[in-house]
């Protein structure tokens, strides 16, 4: 064992230490968080204007403090933008991350100094704790491959870097990793998806990759073109050392049946919950469900009902207030200046020791074109069930509704790219239609009651949704396709290239 694997190894079991310490303490541990927020930000702009000095419980931060999307928070980004000092967190913003919201076009989130240790000290707590778990360190000895944005940043007119917080993040790499990180810093620049990532299979088909990271549909495409570039069957083949993936951003069930045939095999995994907004979970356990939240780390959390969200006066659950296998609305304030801010997830806990919990989808990502109110964790269950039923792949799909068909009742239609061979659609329609009808009471009422025809199925040719991501320029990097749509925008132009 090097000494690189070993120091691992100790650190790892100190960090899973720390963890367990924090199990019985999580709600202490948020009611400090929610107090320092309050202290250090309470000569800001945001902070006299919701009189942050005269707010000390839950209670009290509920009544002040409105919950709000981004467009709400808007005017105080654009002066935190414009250079303004102290308008949402002390200071200065230190970065400004972009991102292409599906909900909300582009929005710059700002990071501030403070706020940087949750992002980059999420990320490395995670893979020691697996390390203290597992005692499996060898991976640090190799090499490893973020698939990510571009590390280059621009500035805004007030001189503050952004950028992709990917790109970001890789600026703070610490520098024992940056030996073994890969690619290198001139192809991570590249803009081009197609052009990064034949030049990413070039750099690392011939070398020691024992990590690799990144949202599940974008390295599948780096699976398959290292296969066709090499010839070789299976990933095992070319990295026979690789031994972790760790992903981000979907659910991976959907994608896990491709992956062991990429691979060759089933390897472990680490599901990582980064946002813009703040680094709010990560796996914690091999053997147990769900994302440990990150009570501890300068972020507030709150969460609402997913059913009561859009009412006039939803109630703001603090942590010791949850339920387990409720469907709630996630809302964080945190040290990078975001307060009472919807970050747009769903979320439901699985466990209340430790805080764990599963990511269901987006508040604003449902189909519901006649009150069945399907989500995200509906849909990815169903597809899952009928995977290992019948043994297919799939890249991708999409659920929309058929709310004017040309012929008989309005129907879900699912888009699906399938990976192979098609299996018989009338089996696989009755399996995917039986499971959404055991999951979700709505949408069986709404079949047996003849108000909706059972689900249908349209494929699409191999590529059709990465030729759509290509079209809207989101080839690639954290950029993913909506599960669910309430309407026909995106099912629409998926056809088009069908």
């Amino acid at each position: 064992m090097s000494i690189k694997s070993s120091a691992s190894l100790w650190l790892g079991k100190r960090v899973r230490k720390t963890l367990l310490n924090e199990n019985n303490r999580a709600q202490e541990l948020q009611q400090s968080v929610l107090k320092n927020l309050l202290h250090e930000a309470s000569n800001t702009a945001f902070g006299n204007d919701h009189n942050f000095k005269n707010i000390s419980n839950h209670s009290e931060w509920t009544q002040a403090v409105p919950v709000r999307d981004y467009e709400e928070l808007v005017p105080y980004m654009e002066r935190a933008k414009a250079g303004e000092l102290s308008v949402l967190w002390p200071g200065m913003p230190k970065y400004f991350c972009k991102t292409s919201g599906t909900t909300s076009g582009t929005k710059f989130i700002p990071l501030t100094q403070a706020s940087l240790p949750n992002h980059i000290g999420s990320a490395r707590n995670a893979l020691l704790n697996y390390i203290g778990e597992t005692n499996k360190s060898n991976f640090v000895d190799g090499k490893m491959i973020f698939l990510q944005g571009s590390p280059e940043l621009d500035r805004l007119d007030s001189g503050i870097p952004y950028g992709r917080l990917s790109g970001i993040v890789a600026n703070h790499v610490p520098a024992y990793l940056q030996k073994n990180r890969m690619p290198s810093y001139a192809t991570n620049c590249i803009e081009d998806w197609e052009t990064k990532i034949n030049r990413i299979v070039e750099e690392t088909s011939n070398q020691d990759m024992r990590l690799i990271s990144g949202i599940p549909s974008w390295v599948q495409m780096y699976f398959e073109l290292l296969l066709e570039k090499t010839g070789k069957q299976t990933i095992k083949e070319i990295f026979p050392n690789f031994e972790l993936f760790v992903f981000g951003g979907v659910n991976f069930a959907p994608y896990k049946s491709r992956f062991a045939e990429l691979i060759g095999e089933e390897i472990p995994t680490i599901e990582l919950y980064p946002a813009s907004e703040g680094f709010l979970a990560y796996q914690d356990s091999q053997n147990e469900e769900g994302l440990r939240l990150n009570v501890n780390s300068g972020i507030y959390f709150e969460f609402i009902k997913a059913e009561e969200y859009f009412s006039e006066n939803p109630k703001r659950c603090a942590l010791h207030e949850v339920e387990l296998g409720v469907n709630y609305a996630l809302i964080l304030s945190n040290n990078a200046g975001l307060w009472g801010y919807s970050i747009g997830d769903t979320v439901k806990f699985v466990s209340l020791n430790p805080y764990r919990i599963l990511v269901t989808g987006r508040i604003k990502h449902f189909t519901s074109a006649f009150g069945e109110h399907v989500i995200g964790e509906e849909v990815d269950r169903a597809m899952s069930h009928a995977l290992q039923q019948l043994h297919f792949s799939v890249n991708e799909f999409h659920v929309a509704p058929q709310v004017q068909p040309s012929e008989g009742l309005p129907y879900h239609e699912w888009i699906i790219e399938f990976n192979g061979e098609v299996p018989e659609l009338n089996s696989l329609q009755e399996l995917l239609d039986n499971k959404m009808q055991e999951q979700n009471v709505y949408y069986k009422d709404l079949i047996v009651g003849s108000v909706l025809q059972k689900l249908k199925i349209t494929p699409v040719k191999n590529g059709a949704f990465n030729a759509y991501m290509k079209s809207e320029g989101k080839l690639g990097g954290q950029n993913k396709i909506p599960r669910l749509a309430n309407d026909r925008k995106l099912a629409d132009a998926l056809l088009q290239h069908k």
